[in-house]
């Protein structure tokens, strides 16, 4: 009775998992992000929650996306693996995502995304479990009998999520939204219905010129950017509700950010609603390789004995084979890599 009270308080108040390096997950945050690069592009995130807790959250994803000129559209696919807290909820996710780019005005545009996502969940430490029914009474040590207390308890869940996005953005500025889960899919691991909440994010942010720095030395005769770049990604999901709030800054090759993650003024069941502080410390090279470290510092109750987290991201943009091929545009989206 304990594990089932304890697997209903969980599925009500499930979250899906987050990065604090929300840009540098670009297909995860937003499907219209798909090709959103103009080139092919390959890229990993790791993030490990709360390591100084028995309840510690890990996740990891990767993702590959393209820009096909001829048909003003981005594709992709992403793949992602969490686990999540003591009761080592395992969550795998396959998804397929489409964007299409319109043109509103010489350096305007707005691309709507969508992504279809298989979502499989199962108890990790259900395996472990051994219930009256599967202990041989001749034999109490020896090996266990197949069988549980509960019909279907345990069996993965499997499920369908669709989601969708939009993003406006000019050479400088950029505003986006997305809605996962709209169809709402059951997630309970019993007969009964437990519907995985909506989750609803909106996020924006400016590019401020700092100038240029000197020449690359790549013999492009060309000057190193420098640019300011302050951003906002509020997420919300059933009951809970977060804001990020902070800023980048990119003195090519280097780029660093702090920003603060939390709604202090919209406590969830009288719980003060402050999460972190995070800071970020990444390069970003002409050659397309970007990596990122940033680490959580924890301000809630939880503290910082909890770890905090620490996330990795990797991203690699390919080598255009149409180099040589005229582009539709020229405008790149000013949204930093991180």
């Amino acid at each position: 009775m304990i594990i089932i009270l304890a697997l209903g308080y969980f599925q009500a108040t499930a979250q899906d998992p987050q990065y604090s390096q929300y840009y540098a997950a670009p297909l995860y945050l937003n499907p219209a992000f798909a090709g959103s690069e103009l080139l092919p592009r390959v890229g990993f995130n790791y993030r490990n929650q709360w390591p100084g807790l028995n309840a510690q959250f890990t996740t990891f994803s990767a993702y590959i996306d393209t820009y096909l000129d001829d048909y003003n559209s981005g594709v992709g696919f992403l793949v992602m693996s969490d686990t999540e807290g003591a009761a080592r909820l395992r969550s795998t996710t396959l998804a397929a995502l489409y964007s299409y780019e319109l043109r509103l005005g010489e350096r305007a545009f707005f691309r709507p995304g969508f992504r279809a996502s298989y979502m499989r969940r199962e108890i990790g430490f259900f395996e472990n479990l051994i219930f009256a029914n599967m202990i041989n009474p001749s034999d109490p040590t020896g090996p266990t009998l197949p069988g549980t207390d509960i019909a279907g308890l345990g069996d993965p869940v499997n499920m369908l999520s669709l989601s969708a996005g939009g993003l406006f953005y000019t050479e400088n500025f950029w505003l986006g939204f997305s809605a996962d889960h709209l169809n709402q899919p059951n997630q309970s691991f019993l007969d009964g219905v437990s519907r995985l909440p909506a989750k609803y994010s909106l996020h924006a942010g400016y590019r401020i010129s700092l100038g240029t720095g000197g020449y690359r030395s790549d013999f492009t005769h060309t000057f190193k950017e420098r640019y300011f770049v302050p951003t906002v990604n509020y997420k919300r999901q059933g009951p809970f509700e977060q804001l990020d709030v902070g800023a980048y800054v990119f003195a090519e090759p280097i780029v660093f950010g702090v920003w603060y993650r939390g709604l202090p003024y919209r406590p969830i069941e009288n719980q003060s609603n402050r999460d972190a502080i995070v800071m970020m410390l990444g390069v970003n090279l002409p050659s397309g390789l970007n990596v990122g470290y940033s680490f959580d510092y924890t301000v809630s109750q939880l503290g910082i004995q909890s770890g905090g987290a620490h996330e990795i991201s990797v991203s690699v943009l390919l080598a255009d084979r149409n180099r040589t091929k005229l582009r539709s545009r020229d405008t790149m989206l000013p949204c930093p890599k991180f």
